[in-house]
């Protein structure tokens, strides 16, 4: 398998990154929790391979909690995913957090799996949050991944 490299990002990222926020998430905003992050203006880490670009991780700090705003791969099953969570698990611990956090919505079954796998626990089902964050970010869609209506937050967490 090639080398992943982890790398914080950049100002010459700057395009990248929200060309694969609008690919991605519909826009370069995201919503948790009933609050409205520009992903483009926090913390983030860069995944490469070969010198190319291949994953991506946004996060933000809040007191003494890290939350893993977007994670995305280009390329699955290659490892990416987990080098870019171990990289902002680092930083949540040189920042002295201790909880590292999540949100994704009740229809992607494949993100819970895969969270799982890397330590994330379940820790609440935020029933019909759905309904705000469409109020505050009407793009997203009613319908997700297999025909699943998206209506619930599942948050998982890991504690550090």
């Amino acid at each position: 398998m090639p080398e992943i490299v982890i790398r914080p990002k950049t100002l010459e990222d700057a395009r990248w990154i929200e060309q694969l926020l609008v690919k991605k998430w519909g826009a370069k905003t995201i919503v948790s929790r009933g609050l409205l992050h520009d992903a483009t203006g926090v913390p983030a880490f860069i995944a490469e391979i070969d010198g190319e670009r291949a994953g991506l991780a946004t996060y933000r700090f809040d007191e003494n909690q890290c939350e893993l705003l977007t994670l995305n791969s280009e390329k699955e099953n290659h490892g990416i995913g987990t080098a870019l969570i171990d990289a902002v698990r680092s930083a949540a611990k040189e920042k002295k957090c201790t909880r590292f956090w999540l949100i994704t919505s009740n229809d992607n079954l494949h993100a819970v799996g895969f969270y799982q796998k890397r330590g994330f626990a379940l820790s609440c089902i935020h029933r019909n949050a759905m309904q705000l964050s469409r109020k505050i970010k009407p793009s997203i869609p009613e319908i997700g991944i297999d025909g699943i209506p998206i209506r619930d937050e599942i948050e998982m967490e890991m504690l550090i």
